[in-house]
């Protein structure tokens, strides 16, 4: 079908130059002012807007909220005048996609009509590829549908909303940095520094300089004035990653940054105001080490304002077939292999693991295991290098793991689907008559 372009012109003339360059490409829907625009944005769909930015009554700029109120995502393009580019750019601000100047040659207006609507394509495929993903478990980085994994989903669209300081605690590889991102990239400060500091990482003697920069001859070495991670994160986000490695004393520092909003670089006493969020993580338990006084309970209480508790992998088992396949089609992709998945053997052997360096480890496995594999389109039990005892102990009753392994998949996917058997079958990717005989087998209801 033909993109349907609406055109609101108050020149007669315009409109027919306007339904002759657009015929043969596209649908043009014409109008001479405001009066029917309600009824043609609801009568079809239509798939660009042209919009004359001077026009007697309302003119374009009255127009374009009405426009976008209606469908925010509708790409418009306003048309004006040479001498009302200022008025043009304000139209972009407002929410315009784009703009013409009279007169303009047909070539340049279906090449700009062209562009735009290559844009909306690219932006529609996004969203449905975004919620294509999180149907099959991922969102932003993240990957699950255990309940621990959904929990924290709708946790971070809460904490995204507003600007309160975020503590995230969880064992070592459970994927804390990438919640902090993901809070990041779905917050009003996306388009804002994300900035990371790994407060383990970095010797006592230069994480002050580190977070909050130094003034020109601060200290022995300090040849010129340098910004803190503070500055640089400045409008965005600043990830303290281990943050009960902290010092004391920089604990009480930061602490008043987090009160007053301003920081001090080291060799001064002008206050440098920072609109930076912060969000810590730590797979200490600062509570109890609140309570030894080795970390600031003042600052923990300051801190852990919105909490995450990241679950280990072995406590979301529904969530390490999503991951193996993840990682493994990843890599397979990333090394040229063939490999298309795992077995129904393997991923029992998998799922039977306790997995002691959570998602990091399993990371690490099934890129071990993509490079170490050749010829064959799917990993075979035998193929994973699981530590012996772990192994013995899985294949010692891998029938059984593998009946519990299929129970709790299918179980996983009915519930996904509301206990609808048809779109449980589509996640599962199997025809409804297979899902309902394994349901039999396993004697679910």
């Amino acid at each position: 079908m033909k993109p349907t372009v609406l055109v609101i012109d108050d020149d007669e003339s315009l409109l027919t130059t306007y339904k002759s360059i657009l015929k043969p490409d596209f649908e043009p829907l014409l109008l001479r002012d405001s009066s029917g625009l309600a009824a043609a944005l609801a009568g079809q769909p239509v798939d660009l807007v042209l919009l004359d930015l001077m026009m007697p009554g309302r003119d374009g700029l009255a127009l374009l909220p009405e426009i976008k109120a209606f469908d925010r995502q509708l790409p418009v393009i306003m048309v004006t005048a040479l001498h009302d580019i200022k008025l043009a750019v304000k139209a972009i601000k407002l929410g315009a996609d784009d703009y013409l100047t009279k007169p303009f040659e047909a070539e340049a207006l279906l090449t700009t009509l062209d562009q735009v609507l290559q844009r909306r394509l690219l932006v529609r495929e996004n969203i449905y590829l975004k919620q294509v993903l999180a149907e099959k478990g991922y969102q932003w980085d993240l990957i699950g549908r255990s309940a621990p994994a959904l929990k924290v989903f709708a946790l971070i669209e809460k904490a995204a909303r507003v600007p309160s300081t975020v503590l995230i605690t969880g064992e070592s590889g459970t994927g804390k940095e990438l919640v902090a991102h993901a809070i990041h990239k779905s917050s009003p400060r996306a388009d804002k520094p994300f900035v990371v500091v790994n407060c383990a990482a970095l010797p006592e003697s230069l994480i002050e300089a580190e977070l909050f920069g130094h003034e020109k001859g601060a200290f022995t070495g300090a040849l010129e004035r340098r910004e803190g991670k503070f500055e640089l994160a400045d409008g965005g986000t600043l990830f303290l990653d281990e943050i009960g490695c902290l010092p004391l004393n920089l604990q009480t520092r930061l602490l008043r940054v987090l009160q007053d909003s301003s920081i001090e670089r080291i060799g001064s006493r002008q206050p440098v105001r920072v609109d930076v969020r912060v969000i810590a993580a730590t797979n200490l338990p600062l509570e109890a080490a609140a309570r030894r006084g080795e970390f600031r309970e003042d600052l923990f209480y300051r801190l852990n304002v919105v909490r995450f508790e990241l679950a280990p992998l072995r406590e979301r088992q529904a969530d390490i077939p999503l991951y193996a396949e993840y990682f493994i089609n990843k890599y397979a992709r990333e090394f040229n292999k063939k490999l298309k998945g795992l077995t129904p053997e393997a991923l029992a052997l998998l799922t039977g693991y306790a997995w002691p360096g959570n998602v990091r480890e399993l990371q690490n496995l099934m890129e071990r295991i993509v490079v170490l594999t050749d010829q064959q389109e799917y990993v075979q039990a035998e193929d994973i290098p699981l530590e012996a005892a772990s192994r013995n102990l899985v294949q010692e009753g891998l029938k059984e793991a593998l009946v519990d392994f299929e129970r709790r998949y299918i179980k996983n996917a009915l519930a996904a689907a509301g206990g609808n058997q048809t779109r449980a079958a589509e996640l599962l990717n199997i025809h409804r008559t297979t899902l309902v005989s394994k349901m039999e087998q396993l004697g679910l209801k």
